[in-house]
């Protein structure tokens, strides 16, 4: 096992649900936490089988602009790519877009730690 790399990359399809709506909202878009949690979730699958077992990973930063609105049922794709590893700390570029429109990019960071953690 190598260890993530820069380059290491995961892409997933997804779409808008109403559970990932704003509640205060007359309708039913993508929330800035929920484009968020779409992005975790790509930086967790990118590295997920490369950090060794009995290690996982857990998310300590987030910059990331919310850029245009996602409506419930518009298609999303999701991805994440490794830019930078530093020991524990890796580093990703994170995007949400739905056809051809930019929904949200920005960093992302998450540190290596036992799959144990808080125990």
């Amino acid at each position: 096992m190598t260890g993530p790399a820069a380059g290491d990359t995961h892409s997933y399809e997804t779409e808008v649900t109403a559970d990932m709506a704003p509640p205060h909202l007359p309708v039913v878009v993508l929330s800035t936490p929920s484009m968020i949690m779409l992005m975790e979730m790509a930086s967790l699958r990118a590295v997920q089988d490369s950090v060794g077992d009995g290690n996982t990973t857990v998310g300590t930063h987030v910059d990331v602009a919310h850029r245009a609105a996602a409506l419930e049922g518009e298609p999303l794709t999701v991805t994440s790519t490794v830019t930078e590893v530093d020991g524990r700390r890796i580093v990703f570029a994170v995007k949400v877009v739905s056809g051809g429109k930019t929904i949200g990019e920005g960093r992302h960071e998450r540190f290596v730690v036992p799959d144990r953690f808080g125990d």
